[in-house]
């Protein structure tokens, strides 16, 4: 499996090649705690998600993305806001794709399910609001938990 590599305001940055919409989704379970992934291609903690697939909804797509990478059931519950940001790229070194993503950040609650490791997550947590800080991820994955921690009364959009 390649390896994926996020650029931020980097002037080093590989030019995008590629713009995917994609989805994050942050699930919460009965007790509050929020739903974590250690991504299999980089090892940093994140919300699950991903691209969208032809033929699906978006929000279809995060409940399947949720579902796939976790082993937990979802139902959208809102949206957190909606992730642009042309300085932030990502590299695929398994096809030299380096992708601009446009990603929804939704709201969710698990319904069924336990957190059970895919091909794309190494480990799954429950985690608290508490122990959040502990998590090492990339700055914009941070910043769409900051947000959906912030309980905006509307959407982020940038």
């Amino acid at each position: 499996m390649g390896r994926r590599i996020d650029f931020l305001d980097d002037p080093e940055a590989p030019a995008a090649n590629s713009l995917v919409l994609s989805v994050n989704v942050a699930v919460a379970d009965d007790g509050g705690r929020l739903l974590l992934i250690r991504r299999s291609d980089n090892d940093n903690w994140a919300l699950p998600g991903g691209a969208m697939d032809p033929g699906e909804s978006i929000s279809d797509a995060a409940v399947r993305e949720t579902k796939e990478e976790t082993g937990v059931d979802c139902e959208i519950t809102g949206i957190v806001g909606i992730y642009t940001n042309p300085a932030h790229v990502i590299l695929y070194t398994s096809d030299g794709e380096v992708r601009q993503e446009c990603s929804v950040v939704f709201t969710a609650k698990a319904v069924s399910g336990e957190p059970t490791p895919s091909s794309e997550s190494t480990e799954v947590r429950w985690v608290s609001m508490a122990e959040l800080d502990g998590f090492t991820m990339h700055p914009s994955m941070r910043q769409r938990v900051g947000h959906y921690l912030d309980g905006r009364d509307r959407p982020y959009i940038g």
